[in-house]
């Protein structure tokens, strides 16, 4: 069960990277694109059932997607389950 709890915390800290480069805007020729493009491909297979589930709150002129912190919290709560 360590070696599971350890995927789960990697990809914890995947979505907070992601996160946070969601953020940044970078080149494409810039190598953080490279790191970006590869959490892309593993984040939004699981982000997308959440988006569709959770729509983005209109706040003033922008949308906040909730979505993000409802899987970080999922995956604290899976954490805490098995270990």
């Amino acid at each position: 069960m360590g070696f599971v709890v350890t995927l789960l915390q990697i990809y914890l800290f995947a979505v907070i990277a992601w996160i946070i480069l969601s953020w940044i805007r970078v080149s494409p020729d810039h190598p953080v694109a490279r790191v970006s493009v590869f959490l892309d491909r593993i984040i939004y297979p699981v982000m997308l059932p959440l988006r569709r589930v959770i729509p983005p709150l209109r706040i003033g002129g922008g949308l906040l997607d909730l979505s993000p912190i409802v899987l970080i919290i999922a995956i604290q709560i899976l954490i805490s389950i098995i270990s």
